[in-house]
């Protein structure tokens, strides 16, 4: 059985009708590896997508805790540019105010 962690997948996003208004699209679940972590990132996507363009409810986190939230239709993911590692919880004093 492989090894399981739980990673971050960082996919940039631009507004479609504003390129300058840029953002970060975070995906989290568990995968054996970034290869992996990015692939399931890129499913659970584009089935909110297809779920949501169809009229239907975004489905749920799935079984292997991936899951696609706060989708932002007129917003491009440029999934050649993601990234994928491990997943490090952050506490909001790791942040500027």
């Amino acid at each position: 059985m492989p090894h399981t962690e739980f990673y971050e997948v960082d996919v940039p996003i631009h507004d479609t009708t504003n390129p300058a208004r840029r953002g970060v699209h975070v995906f989290t679940g568990v995968a054996d590896s970034p290869a992996a972590a990015l692939r399931r990132a890129h499913e659970v996507y584009d089935a909110a997508l297809s779920a949501h363009t169809a009229g239907r409810e975004i489905p749920s986190r799935q079984q292997d805790s991936w899951g696609a939230r706060g989708l932002r239709p007129g917003w491009r993911l440029e999934w050649p540019a993601a990234t994928a590692g491990l997943w490090h919880e952050t506490t909001r004093s790791d942040f500027a105010l």
